[in-house]
């Protein structure tokens, strides 16, 4: 078992949950900037030539005692029916984590400015990957909300 600990903050316009679109058919674009640590800057070497990142983080605004209990099924915003947590968005989890995908627009130093963010701002990142998939579209599912949407 490992210790998480950040690689740096996040800075978006959302302070409450409320804040962050949910639901079928939403577009997260709003603009946040990644901060990195100074200590981990040489890290960020040569990821401006990527034009989407993976951002991998923890939902640290939630009481411990509640993630203990975490939920294994749960009702997502865009259906009235259960899913399996690990089929859903749920940040009610088993281990605090969230990924998001966001588009890269610029690096300055230890700062990264991004679209896309769905965090609350001073959210605590965990770690930063290229976005890379050689999954062509056609072949992706999406499951229970492929239902939905349609």
């Amino acid at each position: 078992m490992f210790t998480p600990q950040p690689i740096g903050f996040v800075n978006t316009p959302y302070k409450s949950t409320k804040e962050i679109p949910k639901g079928l058919g939403v577009k997260h674009d709003a603009d946040g900037v990644l901060k990195v640590l100074p200590e981990f800057e040489p890290g960020l070497a040569d990821i401006e030539g990527f034009s989407h990142l993976f951002v991998i983080w923890e939902f640290d605004r939630s009481p411990r005692e509640e993630l203990r209990g975490a939920d294994l099924l749960a009702s997502p915003p865009s259906d009235n029916r259960s899913h399996g947590v690990f089929a859903t968005r749920s940040p009610r989890r088993p281990n605090p984590i969230g990924l998001t995908v966001v588009e890269l627009l610029r690096r300055q130093g230890i700062e990264l400015h991004v679209r896309g963010v769905d965090m609350l701002d001073g959210t605590p990142i965990l770690d930063i990957k290229p976005y890379l998939s050689s999954i062509p579209s056609e072949k992706l599912r999406r499951g229970w909300l492929a239902e939905v949407e349609a």
